[in-house]
């Protein structure tokens, strides 16, 4: 994450100090639209900032973080579901992406894209192109916003309410679970890649039922 890199604790103090609201849905929207900003650690240092300086209010800092996430969320999606769809249309073939592939992920994510957009939320790599992936594969919209709004809403409350009363104790902790969630992420992605493979003619002549003819 090059632009994450450039975002430093004194930088982001900073910006909260300056911008207070506005920087935590900015960082925020902008990491939910694919930019890779450091979007979490925004959060959790604008609620230890709240709980030790009172200088923002821990109920605006998580309704501006879960402003920011469903907006960027919803602007991801779109960008998607106009542009991403169609890159992935034209050339998904030479990353062996073919129409038949792009069904495949159409149907999983219309049974499993809820738990995707929901969960993903919480999961760094997940978190910032999830909501892209989901218009990518056109994920019917309303459904899209339930998981995005929830997903959001959980994730502001859970880490501004925590850090705001136990931040110095969750600083160190927190560190280890990003660690632990982005490895069992890694293996589950690993484990649902490797059981795609063997299960991808089912899953075909399943995609093949729900989008029959040609997508276009």
């Amino acid at each position: 994450m090059i632009l994450a890199a450039l975002f430093g604790h004194h930088e982001l103090n900073h910006l909260l100090s300056t911008y207070g609201y506005a920087a935590v849905f900015l960082i925020v929207g902008a990491e939910s639209i694919g930019i890779p900003v450091p979007g979490e650690t925004t959060l959790t240092l604008a609620a230890i900032y709240a709980g030790t300086t009172h200088g923002l209010n821990i109920t605006g800092v998580i309704i501006a973080a879960a402003a920011g996430a469903i907006v960027g969320d919803n602007i991801g999606y779109l960008i998607g579901r106009s542009g991403g769809y169609r890159l992935l249309r034209r050339y998904g073939h030479y990353v062996r992406v073919n129409e038949h592939r792009v069904k495949i992920g159409r149907y999983l994510f219309d049974r499993h894209g809820g738990k995707v957009v929901f969960f993903g939320r919480f999961v760094a790599v997940l978190r910032t192109y999830a909501a892209f992936l989901a218009g990518t594969m056109k994920m019917h919209w309303r459904r899209f916003l339930v998981f995005n709004a929830a997903g959001g809403i959980v994730w502001a409350v859970a880490f501004g309410v925590g850090f705001y009363y136990f931040g110095s104790a969750l600083t160190s902790f927190t560190a280890r679970l990003d660690i632990a969630i982005a490895a069992a992420a890694v293996l589950l992605f690993v484990g649902g890649f490797i059981l795609l493979r063997r299960k991808e003619a089912e899953l075909g002549v399943a995609a093949e039922r729900a989008y029959p003819g040609p997508l276009d």
